[in-house]
């Protein structure tokens, strides 16, 4: 601290910046979920030390740092061998280095696309550069983008990124940029299972529509009964940054990889509607036309959401919604009855 031992709190920060030039951007510009900026966080933990320790001065005037002739006399002994040293998380160092990277390159990749880019798309394209990390790690790290680095990252619509440099553009575009997809490559012919698509389902549920905040895989006969388990079941809660709070909805799908099952799956569908406040029905593009538009219309009629998906890419599946759930209230009885058996899973 030259120019007579003190400075502001933000002049601060920004000469300790100098000595980590490493840092990128996005590195500090991430929130801490009280929506502090880390970097910020960190140095001012580090002020409060250095006031407890008699280098800095506690009295000093709200907002200004002040060093103490006892600092002066640390910092001359000290100085001449110090080397800035710092972790980007103080309970797993290497969790936090991980998470910096990958949360860099997902900023590279969104400021490469203008148009902005899908969750599902960012993940992929994350994975591909850095193929190192888990891909746990990797859909942990950004899923929650624009709420670490809100001055780099922001959503313009639901599950899509785009980096705030092209906020006043035409954001028309993003709904034509959904109409084209890339024709998946051609894959040797390996055993699907129906099962290989519950968890793709429930991510997509949660990052790509955002119709739940927790959504989990399911099947077999979880719900001990005739009447069939969801193939996927989520919640939807509030979050605790929203001002307007919601109930609690709970969200069931049925998926069906054979074409041949449908009639059985649309029943299943409707009959989650006892305990879900909304319900779809997951069926393969290349199903017949008259499958597809019989389903379309008894969706529409009985409020069951219709998705259409890949069914020979697990990796991959294109999930496409063609008729959007209503919401409905269910039966309190029997949503508490199932969710007994999940709450482990779903309210962890």
């Amino acid at each position: 601290m030259m120019q007579g031992g003190r400075l502001s709190a933000d002049e601060a920060v920004k000469k300790v910046e100098v000595y980590f030039p490493e840092f990128t951007e996005a590195d500090k510009l991430e929130r801490v979920p009280s929506g502090d900026k880390r970097w910020d966080s960190r140095v001012h933990r580090v002020r409060r030390y250095l006031v407890e320790e008699g280098y800095l001065d506690k009295k000093a005037p709200r907002g200004i740092w002040q060093i103490t002739q006892e600092g002066k006399q640390y910092l001359e002994s000290e100085w001449p061998n110090w080397k800035p040293e710092y972790s980007l998380s103080s309970d797993d160092d290497t969790a936090g280095e991980k998470k910096s990277i990958i949360r860099q390159k997902a900023v590279e990749i969104i400021q490469a696309h203008p148009e902005g880019i899908r969750w599902s798309d960012l993940v992929r394209k994350v994975q591909d550069a850095l193929p190192q990390m888990n891909p746990n790690t990797v859909s942990g790290s950004i899923y929650d983008l624009d709420r670490t680095c809100p001055d780099l990252i922001y959503k313009p619509a639901r599950g899509v990124y785009r980096h705030v440099s092209f906020r006043e553009e035409d954001e028309e575009e993003l709904s034509k940029e959904e109409g084209t997809v890339e024709k998946p490559g051609i894959h040797e012919t390996v055993p699907i299972k129906e099962e290989d698509f519950y968890k793709p389902f429930a991510d997509w549920l949660v990052n790509e529509v955002e119709e739940c905040t927790r959504a989990i895989p399911l099947g077999g006969n979880r719900f001990r009964d005739k009447w069939g388990t969801p193939d996927v079941i989520g919640k939807r809660e509030s979050q605790m940054s929203d001002i307007v709070k919601m109930p609690t909805e709970i969200i069931s799908a049925e998926i069906k990889t054979d074409s041949k099952n449908l009639i059985t799956a649309f029943g299943q569908a409707c009959s989650y509607k006892l305990f879900s406040h909304k319900s779809y029905i997951v069926v393969p593009k290349d199903s017949t036309q008259e499958d597809l538009s019989r389903l379309d219309a008894l969706c529409l009629i009985f409020g069951i959401g219709l998705v259409l998906f890949d069914n020979q890419n697990p990796e991959e599946p294109r999930f496409d919604i063609r008729v959007r759930p209503l919401k409905h209230e269910p039966d309190m009885f029997y949503v508490n009855k199932y969710m007994k058996l999940v709450e482990r899973e779903l309210w962890r």
